[in-house]
């Protein structure tokens, strides 16, 4: 082959490869926008329980037979199965008091999914419960939503 064949050759190639990566969408993560947006998920779910509205707080989670809820050495799945258990645990606003998340850390594992890490704290007019937790959260046609949520509490078992 002439060199000014293997150069257009190697011209095309190169072209050829930056028109596929191109397509293929490889844009850097906007890290930034993704933790701002599970930040104000989080801000959302807070208001609702504050509120009273366990529903409203249980819109950031998957709704499906899947969502993953570990609690008390405890594993159950579905979302209805898990807004039936807040119900039963927290029947009435007393009983749900003023929850707080603090301590977030949010780490971005892909386009598609991020690992949010935090402490969340109910006070209550005779205590103050709390925790850690772990959320596994995935975008969902554009929306941010807890697929995976292993919450822990501070009470030491007697």
């Amino acid at each position: 082959m002439t060199y000014i064949l293997k150069t257009r050759v190697f011209k095309s190639l190169c072209l050829a490869s930056v028109l596929v990566l191109s397509a293929c969408g490889h844009t850097p993560l906007d890290r930034g926008t993704m933790k701002a947006e599970i930040t104000e998920m989080l801000a959302t779910q807070d208001a609702a329980w504050n509120a009273g509205d366990i529903e409203g707080f249980m819109e950031d989670y998957w709704k499906s037979e899947d969502l993953r809820f570990a609690s008390g050495g405890k594993v159950n799945r579905g979302w209805q199965a898990t807004l039936e258990n807040y119900k039963t645990r927290y029947p009435d606003k007393d009983a749900m008091g003023a929850l707080s998340f603090r301590d977030l850390e949010i780490k971005i594992l892909s386009r598609e999914y991020a690992q949010v890490f935090g402490r969340w704290e109910l006070i209550r007019a005779t205590d103050k419960p709390g925790g850690l937790f772990t959320l596994l959260v995935q975008n969902i046609d554009g929306k941010w939503v807890v697929v995976s949520d292993h919450t822990s509490s501070n009470e030491v078992p007697s």
